[in-house]
């Protein structure tokens, strides 16, 4: 497959990793691959610049310009809460004494309602707060649960790794030691040779003295 890296480490039965200068050396390749393949270009110039106000409300943006500008955030106003009575130039107009009990009518609903959550969050809200806290907790163990079972397979897969390489090793020694043998089998039969030649040559030569005589 073109572009494939096929990796030759075997770490699991590799040794001499500890020897000086082989730390060292490593390093060394990978700075002169790092020099050989610097990148020309930004990966990232494809992509549009990234907006950072996309989910920014007004009200957040504001809150961003207020801190920083550094100053203090504004005290609760409590205007919506208040009845006042007409103005002193207003107190015998009907409109106005209108206004002024529509706007008692809205704060006593309003209250009303308050009092209506309440006495529902009095009610129900334990209840709602133990089924939030189960949901909780069973999202809590899915999520380890998860995490278990990734970390089970990266073991299998060390594993399988470990297993596949300590059986490669066995058999990269066999071969070892059978190209060693053949090695040795192949000097031998050299030797062999070699001493064969001597002695052809020195039988020729006696045949040669023999017959010169």
């Amino acid at each position: 497959m073109a572009g494939e890296v096929v990796v030759d480490a075997l770490p699991y039965i590799d040794q001499g990793y500890e020897e000086a200068g082989v730390r060292e050396a490593a390093l060394a390749l990978v700075d002169e691959e790092t020099r050989r393949y610097r990148p020309t270009k930004n990966y990232l110039d494809h992509l549009p610049p990234l907006n950072l106000s996309q989910y920014e409300t007004e009200v957040m943006r504001a809150e961003f310009d207020r801190l920083a500008a550094r100053q203090p955030m504004e005290m609760l106003s409590m205007k919506r809460y208040e009845l006042p009575t007409p103005p002193s130039g207003k107190m015998t107009d009907i409109s106005a004494w209108n206004e002024c009990v529509d706007n008692s009518m809205a704060q006593l609903e309003h209250q009303a309602t308050r009092i209506e959550n309440l006495e529902l969050m009095m009610d129900h809200g334990c209840e709602a707060w133990k089924i939030y806290n189960e949901v909780l907790v069973k999202m809590a163990s899915d999520a380890q649960k998860q995490l278990q079972d990734v970390k089970k397979n990266i073991q299998e897969v060390n594993w399988k790794r470990k297993q596949a390489q300590q059986n490669a090793g066995g058999e990269l020694r066999r071969l070892e030691e059978t190209w060693v043998g053949l090695v040795s089998k192949n000097y031998e039969i050299e030797q062999a040779c070699v001493n064969l030649e001597r002695e052809l040559a020195k039988l020729k030569d006696e045949m040669s003295f023999v017959q010169s005589e």
